[in-house]
């Protein structure tokens, strides 16, 4: 249908401008690789983007409910482009049938066009419905992938809430130490806030991350590199020693930071608040 629009087009130019014409020509010849390469894509991010800068969460589940949540995106993206597709192909059928009877030379040829357009939207919604099923399949593998890292068939809303210390805590020095590299060592204001609400001593946070550079240098002068894991590693540290620290702090304000009644999963084995 593409194709058959810039034919369409090449006929509408003005003869006085022939210099499109060949510039149309050499689009139409090299059309056919253009629609086959671009097949490739139709979809908003690479699957290595996915992966490493869309779904950033530090904590295995965390992660599971960032791949969660971009499936239901793409899932109702997809629920609202069939209702597209199925509605342009209802239009194509009412408009064809208006030519039919149509005897009017010039009203039948605004159907005709009103046709081709229904065609060519019609076809590029396709593209990008194709683009999202690859999307949306990528992502479907990718929880199976993780649960299976967790050893898990499933996860309760439970598991998610039991996770959350360790994946705030991770997420804060995360930010805390990166921030640090920045300011000569220093943590930033707005993630002393974050310790402090999450009842972890912003000193004691700023000697762990003053520590862990001293030990990224001894190793650079060692005339080695600090390996990515490494930093991971002292995270998981930091998220156990401290997972604590957010529920005290809750509780001496007068909050639970888990109540079981009000899970999906309260009553499973008949268990209880």
């Amino acid at each position: 249908m593409n194709d058959l629009v810039i034919k369409q087009i090449e006929k509408s130019l003005p003869a006085v401008k022939p210099e499109y014409g060949l510039m149309l020509k050499n689009i139409q010849n090299n059309m056919p690789a253009v629609v086959r390469d671009t097949s490739n894509f139709h979809k908003s991010h690479s699957q290595f983007m996915q992966v490493t800068l869309d779904i950033t969460a530090i904590s295995p589940i965390r992660s599971i409910k960032h791949t969660l949540a971009e499936i239901e995106q793409t899932r109702l993206a997809l629920q609202e482009a069939y209702f597209k597709l199925r509605k342009e192909q209802i239009q194509l059928e009412i408009k064809t049938q208006d030519l039919k009877k149509e005897t009017d030379h010039l009203k039948a040829e605004l159907i005709r066009v009103e046709i081709m357009e229904i065609k060519v939207n019609h076809e590029n919604s396709q593209n990008y419905v194709n683009g999202a099923l690859r999307k949306m399949n990528f992502l479907v593998n990718q929880h199976q992938q993780l649960l299976k890292k967790i050893g898990r068939a499933e996860i309760t809303e439970e598991d998610y809430e039991q996770e959350e210390a360790k994946y705030h805590i991770m997420t804060c020095m995360k930010q805390a130490l990166n921030a640090a590299r920045a300011r000569g060592g220093l943590i930033d204001e707005g993630n002393h806030i974050y310790l402090f609400d999450l009842g972890i001593n912003g000193a004691q946070a700023q000697a762990e991350v003053t520590a862990y550079l001293e030990m990224e240098k001894k190793i650079i002068a060692s005339g080695n590199m600090p390996p990515h894991d490494l930093t991971v590693r002292w995270l998981e540290a930091c998220a156990n020693a401290w997972q604590k620290h957010p529920a005290k702090y809750a509780e001496s304000r007068g909050f639970s930071v888990l109540d079981r009644s009000s899970l999906t999963n309260a009553l499973v084995d008949g268990r209880a608040a």
